[in-house]
């Protein structure tokens, strides 16, 4: 049972701007679950679900739009790098703090908020579903649409943007920055259009959680034990299935809505959980 909450929060939260590595930490507390190895392992191997889930939903454009895949390997880059330099350091000192998690969030929430504020989007940038998506045929040109201009913008990213873009996502190797809201803040500073970052942010987690997964496991693996596994399968399957509706849920979010009550919602969950604690 444990295993099927913890897929679900990673799967649920993963693409959200409220860090899944975060709330992760904070429900395997509530569970109490102790601070083992083989959990922190697990809540960094379940992120090959979420993986997948990218992968199922957006493989014609990874396995057709090499030019787009280039811009994705671009921004991973500076996240590959810092990463594999502060990977002992942050699992072993910050990955089980919960304080270090609930100021993160709190702080992060604040930002967003701020940030929404003054930020103004272009005026072409946010567009509004037209009155003819309430048919199925309608819902469907207009998602065909929406996707293509996504497409066509990621294709003429400039490197040096997919850079910035990925030194923003670094930032998340702090637990409770959301890689989520790292990406797509740092990708509207830039001046991306909230549909377009939010698709990079997707992409752009295929590379860095498989490359943390992969670091993790190659590290761990030996000390797995044959038991465990399936645990880690269970956690798998349901972080694919609840990652893809959470990532379609995000897409119709964003149709309407900025990040505003995420932002609040991150405040609400340190402080909630921080009167808990005390």
């Amino acid at each position: 049972m444990d295993s099927l909450i913890l897929g679900g929060v990673e799967g649920v939260t993963e693409f959200l701007p409220i860090s899944s590595t975060g709330h992760l930490i904070l429900v395997s507390d509530l569970l109490g679950l102790p601070d083992t190895d083989f959990l922190k392992s697990f809540q960094i191997a379940i992120q090959l679900g979420a993986i997948l889930s990218v992968v199922f939903l957006y493989w014609r454009l990874i396995f057709t739009k090499f030019e787009v895949v280039k811009r994705v390997l671009a921004a991973f880059l500076p996240t590959a790098v810092i990463g594999l330099a502060f990977y002992s350091l942050v699992k072993k000192y910050l990955l089980g703090s919960e304080m270090v998690v609930l100021a993160a969030l709190f702080l992060g929430g604040v930002l967003m908020i701020i940030f929404e504020k003054f930020y103004k989007e272009k005026e072409d940038s946010l567009r509004q579903a037209p009155a003819f998506v309430g048919t199925m045929a309608g819902r469907q040109n207009f998602a065909h649409r929406q996707t293509q201009g996504s497409t066509v913008e990621i294709k003429n990213l400039s490197y040096k943007k997919a850079i910035w873009i990925g030194l923003f996502q670094s930032l998340a190797i702090v637990p409770g920055v959301s890689r989520a809201a790292a990406t797509i803040i740092g990708g509207l500073v830039l001046g991306m259009r909230r549909k377009t970052i939010v698709e990079f942010s997707f992409l752009l987690a295929i590379p860095t959680m498989a490359a943390a997964t992969g670091l993790d496991l190659l590290k761990n693996f030996g000390s797995i034990q044959p038991d465990e596994f399936g645990f880690l399968g269970v956690g798998f399957v349901m972080a694919f299935i609840t990652a893809i509706l959470s990532i379609k849920f995000l897409l119709r979010f964003i149709e309407t809505h900025d990040f505003t009550a995420f932002g609040v919602y991150r405040m609400l969950v340190a402080v909630a959980f921080l009167l808990w604690v005390v």
